[in-house]
Parts: C-alpha cells; sequence; structure tokens
C-alpha cells in the first residue's frame, strides 16, 4: 500500500512541477469532463444558501462539460450565467469578458484552445482584465470575510467567510487546457488562472484519467461522496497506473513541445495552403474556420457549403482519410456544431464542417 501511495505522490509531484503548482494543489479524477463538473458544481454548491444567485461567465463556443453544466445551474436556479460571445474569428475579447463582470461573479470559465477549431483564447489578457476589475472594483468588499448584518438570516455569498478560503477575492478562473496541454504554455503562475482542467488521453497518455489544478485557497466543494482521497474532493479508490501514466505522458510532451509544435506548424500550413489551392482550381468554396494564426498546430476545420457533415465524413471514412464533423462527445448529436454557429450564424444543416486532426506520427505524404 505505501509502495502504490509513493508511486501516486511521486506522479502528483511530477505534474506540480511542470505546472509550476504546490504538489497539493494537483487533484486527480477520471478525465477532464470530471475535472470541469469538479471545479463549477463544487464552487456553486458554496454558495447556495445565500440570497443571490451566484454568477458565472462563460463563452458561447465551450467544450459540452462546461456548457451543460451552465445550462443546468440556469434551469434548476442555481446559478445565472452569462454566455460571452466569440467574435468571427472564434476569439473571445478579453475586454468583453471584464465588461460582463458583476458584484456576484463567482467564476469566469473560458477554455484556453477550442476542442472543434482549435482557437486559441487569450488566457494571459483575461486574467489581466479580471484582475484589473477586482482592483478597481466598487461596492461591496469582494474579500471571503464574515459579516453579519441587522442580525437577519439574509446574507450576501461574496462576504462569507470559508475556512480555507480567507482573503480570496472572487471571481476565480478556471480554464479547460486539455486541448491546449500539448502544444502551448502552461506554467499556471504566468496564465494567471486559479483553477485548470485537463486528461490523459490528449497528450497520449492513457484515457479514463485527468487532473484538476486548484490554487490553494479556492473554496471547492466535493461532488461525490465516499472515501477522503484527493483531499476529499474525489472519493474512490485512486487510478494509480492512469495517474502515473498521465504525470509521465506530460513529461514526453513538455520535453517534446517546441519541436512539435514547429513539425506540425509546417504541416498544418501545407494542409491550408493546399486547400487554398483547390479553391482556385475546382467550383468547391472551402471556408476555413478559425482564426488561421492564434490557433493550435494540429488543427484544421472547414466548411465545405451545402455539403452535409455526416456524408463527408462517411466518404472520406471510405477513401481512407480520417476526419470528424465535430466534438467526439457530440458526435452521435445530429445538430450542427455549436461552435461552428457561434462563429458562422448563417450556417445550415447542409453545410458541412470537417475536422482534420494532425497529430505526432501524421506525415506529409498522408496529407
Amino acid at each position: 500500500g505505501m509502495k502504490e501511495k509513493n508511486k501516486l505522490e511521486n506522479a502528483r509531484a511530477k505534474i506540480a512541477k511542470i505546472l509550476d503548482a504546490r504538489k497539493d494543489e494537483i487533484i486527480f479524477t477520471s478525465g477532464a469532463t470530471e475535472s470541469n463538473n469538479l471545479v463549477i458544481l463544487g464552487l456553486i454548491q458554496n454558495f447556495k444558501q445565500y440570497s443571490k444567485l451566484p454568477h458565472i461567465v462563460t463563452t458561447n463556443i465551450e467544450h459540452a462539460s462546461v456548457l451543460e453544466i451552465c445550462k443546468y445551474l440556469e434551469k434548476t436556479k442555481q446559478a445565472k450565467v452569462t454566455y460571452v460571445e466569440v467574435e468571427s474569428n472564434g476569439i473571445v475579447n478579453p475586454k468583453k469578458i471584464k465588461k460582463a463582470l458583476t458584484e456576484d461573479t463567482v467564476l469566469i470559465s473560458v477554455m484556453y484552445a477550442n476542442n472543434e477549431i482549435g482557437t486559441i483564447q487569450p488566457i494571459g489578457e483575461i486574467a489581466k482584465e479580471i484582475r484589473h476589475w477586482k482592483k478597481n472594483k466598487t461596492g461591496k468588499v469582494r474579500f471571503l470575510e464574515t459579516w453579519e448584518s441587522d442580525g437577519s438570516s439574509t446574507r450576501n455569498f461574496s462576504v462569507e467567510k470559508y475556512p480555507c478560503s480567507k482573503n480570496l477575492t472572487l471571481p476565480v478562473f478556471h480554464t479547460d487546457a486539455t486541448q491546449a496541454m500539448n502544444y502551448l504554455p502552461i506554467n499556471v503562475q504566468k496564465l494567471g488562472i486559479d483553477l485548470m482542467s485537463f486528461n490523459g488521453a490528449k497528450i497520449y497518455g492513457p484515457k479514463g484519467v485527468g487532473a484538476l489544478y486548484v490554487k490553494k485557497n479556492i473554496p471547492i466543494s466535493k461532488i461525490m461522496f465516499g472515501g477522503d482521497q484527493e483531499r476529499g474532493l474525489r472519493p474512490g479508490t485512486e487510478n494509480v497506473a492512469g495517474v502515473a501514466g498521465l504525470s509521465s505522458a506530460l513529461e514526453i510532451t513538455e520535453k517534446i513541445k517546441n519541436k512539435e509544435v514547429k513539425k506540425l506548424t509546417t504541416l498544418r500550413d501545407y494542409f491550408l495552403n493546399q486547400l487554398f489551392r483547390s479553391n482556385v482550381l475546382t467550383n468547391f468554396r472551402i471556408i476555413i474556420n478559425g482564426d488561421l494564426k492564434n490557433r493550435l498546430p494540429n488543427n484544421v476545420n472547414i466548411t465545405i457549403p451545402k455539403i452535409p457533415s455526416d456524408l463527408l465524413v462517411i466518404e472520406l471514412s471510405e477513401r481512407g482519410i480520417m476526419a470528424s464533423s465535430k466534438s467526439a462527445c457530440k458526435q452521435g448529436d445530429d445538430k450542427a456544431s455549436h461552435v461552428i454557429q457561434a462563429i458562422h450564424p448563417e450556417t445550415s444543416e447542409t453545410d458541412g464542417s470537417l475536422r482534420f486532426s494532425l497529430g505526432r506520427y501524421t506525415t506529409k505524404k498522408e496529407i
């Protein structure tokens, strides 16, 4: 038992070092979906009993594991949510995030890089805008500290004291970095974030394991009940083999990151150039979705008007070409991609979008 515990803690220490975090700030989960649920539901739990509904700010192109939770909290009247619209290039304006903040905002959740169109969000700039808002805030104090009014039972959550969160200022900033881990800087101190989700599957590690960075003093409550594993936030016997695989995969990813980014950027740009060339040579009008510069090096997402996505995927599959029409977890849904509709509202059900993902073993010949 002690040997297994040591493996678990060694993996935690390795991941913490890579992220520039404390060892006790890393919580192991079953994946990024669970991590996102734990962040949002676990934070909102702390504010249920107060007179005002807690407020969440997110974007309209987040992963389903964020958007579906937010919709649930709205439907059950546990929180108010503002969905900030991204620009037509698939990137959110940090000023719009700041403008959406209110005195009741407890959480901002913006994904680091989009899973469908690969656009990279300006996380550092958003964090800066949040800091400015906190610094220049007006009205009631945003510290979580003891406060009693006239003895009535009505209290405002923004000034309640939690033993683990003395002097924490709201709101806190979370990012789902699942798609970013392979290619972008992940130093949590430099990014200026309070919480970060990721998993093993997207970094060539094992499936069914993930992690959540929780900055010290952030008041997250458990959403599952059982044992006291993972600081009491994630009960159940730890997946030691999976966690060891996750830490090893992250170490390898960090070691080869610069080389991989350079290689895949070259391949991606070659792919895009061939698509632009085909636009000139054929009658098809291929649209590139998302910003051409601020995007992941492994992502190419296109729309071909008037040809359904499912048909395109099937036809390409018959020719040995692997592609998807939307996020894997929404592949069974016959609705158009919410991400594509967000950046191209004029998109119809017959306009097919395709996602091509390049990877560690992709060759120029394959493209």
